[in-house]
């Protein structure tokens, strides 16, 4: 409600001048209490009662008055009420999140069964879970801090991932989370939409508290903390942290729904403050109520055709006038349709109610409708529109294509860094698939599939995807493909790689 009231306004703001017109016809024609008559004046009350014919004394709501209600929403409407802006189908439509763990002996602690740790875990696969298509990145710290995966949209990778962070997989001990904020804020540097920062921990060093607030708190993304400890032993310091809310840990999932609610404001608020994103017209709402005053003048004695033939006159002049194609034509446009069976996940639908290309054509590609995707986006001459076309043929299993959809993308937009890397990753695959082809008969079937590279399209248009190569296979991994090669356990693999990253820091 608060972010209602900050962010409403209206679009067409001088549509509100229709009120006047509507002020004028309502005082002009309601009736008014007319004086007693001198006959009633020489009558007894009751003997006058008795001798009118039906009742003549004033109705208290008249049809004029409906007319009068119907005007002023009516005026609303066509003013645009607004307060939030229409999603950008290349942004992912909820806030990317760092999950900042503490793995620390202090967290092993059987105080919260199985232990501090363990519940941690189980809460942030919770929240991964109920946060389906957000993206979301992993970092580890204890006396140093460690990207575990990147954002990503998918649980299944970090899964295996928290189950391996333990006390002994870390190379230094201690609870260094300064740096760990540091890392998080380089990760969501990346990302075009704001996010933020969750903290699951069961203490905070004073030394940490300082560096937290030394930050520029006004730019920097909000922090949620997530106390890991009994209810009751609450951490009173973290409420000296600027730019940050504290959520205690439940048995319940009550704490993961407030941390959805503040992610969800905080989207809410970022989509906002972008002036590249249209206003969102929610005009359509109050065709509802100006139906239902419409329909009471059917009823016997309100009848007012002339109103309702003004009504009309008004109806045809409105925004974005309804087809006859159905009854949701008479109250939503094409995209406002197409944007609630997106919503829905009903993509093949709304492929076919869009209106705007870019809509129709992300539409097609998330219905997994590639060749009709591709050619909707070929007609469309800006870089957003070469980077999805290169995406779905990429998906259809057309590298070469791709490579030259992204090119034209950087021809359109130099300064285009998730296209230079998708770029990259295609160019990557057309040699794989090359040299697979060298070494056996079954072209490119024998290589990876589309669905075998994950393209964070959604999210910050690919370009948190990483996907790594040692020298001596340059061919692509998926997650599952890298995480399946590890023949070791997965703790001895992070604590491997954590050394590695700390040996990297020390060169």
């Amino acid at each position: 409600m608060t972010q209602f009231i900050e962010f409403f306004h209206l679009l067409r703001p001088w549509w509100l001048l229709g009120l006047l017109p509507v002020a004028f016809l309502w005082w002009s024609i309601r009736p008014r209490k007319q004086r007693t008559s001198n006959q009633h004046a020489a009558l007894a009350p009751h003997l006058a009662k008795a001798l009118e014919v039906g009742n003549t004394h004033t109705r208290r709501f008249s049809p004029i008055d409906l007319f009068a209600l119907a005007g002023v929403l009516l005026c609303l409407a066509v003013a645009g009420p607004s307060w939030n802006r229409v999603p950008n189908p290349l942004v992912a439509e909820t806030a990317p999140l760092v999950v900042a763990l503490k793995v620390t002996e202090s967290m092993e602690a059987p105080d919260l069964a199985p232990s501090r740790l363990d519940r941690a875990k189980y809460k942030i696969l919770d929240l991964i879970e109920s946060r389906a298509g957000a993206r979301t990145a992993l970092i580890a710290y204890a006396g140093s801090a460690h990207q575990v995966a990147p954002l990503t949209e998918d649980p299944n990778i970090l899964k295996p991932l928290l189950t391996g962070l333990i006390p002994k997989v870390m190379p230094v001990e201690g609870a260094d989370a300064a740096t760990a904020l540091a890392l998080a804020l380089e990760i969501l540097g990346k990302s075009e939409t704001g996010g933020a920062i969750l903290f699951a921990l069961d203490d905070l060093d004073p030394a940490d508290m300082v560096a937290l607030n030394a930050e520029a708190v006004e730019n920097r993304p909000p922090i949620v903390f997530l106390q890991t400890v009994p209810d009751g032993n609450d951490l009173p310091q973290l409420a000296q942290i600027a730019n940050s809310s504290t959520v205690q840990i439940t048995p319940d999932d009550s704490d993961i729904a407030r941390i959805e609610r503040q992610l969800r404001s905080l989207q809410q608020a970022a989509l906002a403050d972008d002036d590249r994103l249209q206003w969102q017209d929610r005009a359509w709402w109050l065709a509802w109520p100006v139906a239902l005053f419409i329909a009471l003048w059917f009823r016997r004695g309100w009848t007012m055709r002339w109103a309702a033939v003004a009504l009309a006159l008004i109806l045809t002049q409105f925004p974005n006038a309804a087809r006859a194609d159905g009854w949701k034509d008479w109250f939503l446009t094409p995209d406002q349709q197409g944007y609630l069976a997106f919503k829905d996940n009903s993509f093949a639908e709304a492929g076919e109610l869009f209106e705007d290309p870019m809509w129709r054509g992300y539409a097609k590609y998330r219905a997994g409708q590639y060749e009709d995707a591709i050619e909707i986006f070929q007609r469309l001459d800006n870089a957003d529109a070469a980077f999805n076309q290169g995406l779905a043929e990429i998906k259809n299993r057309q590298y070469r294509p791709a490579v030259r959809s992204f090119e034209t993308a950087l021809t359109r937009q130099p300064d285009f860094p998730a296209a230079q890397h998708n770029l990259e990753v295609a160019k990557a695959i057309v040699e794989y698939v090359e040299a697979t082809r060298e070494q056996s008969d079954t072209g490119e079937e024998a290589g990876i599939g589309a669905d075998d590279i994950v393209f964070d399209n959604e999210a910050a248009k690919g370009a948190e995807t990483e996907i790594e190569a040692t020298q001596e296979d340059a061919a692509p991994q998926t997650a599952e493909q890298w995480i399946e090669s590890i023949d070791t356990g997965m703790e001895d693999f992070l604590r491997g790689r954590f050394l590695a990253d700390n040996a990297r820091a020390e060169q």
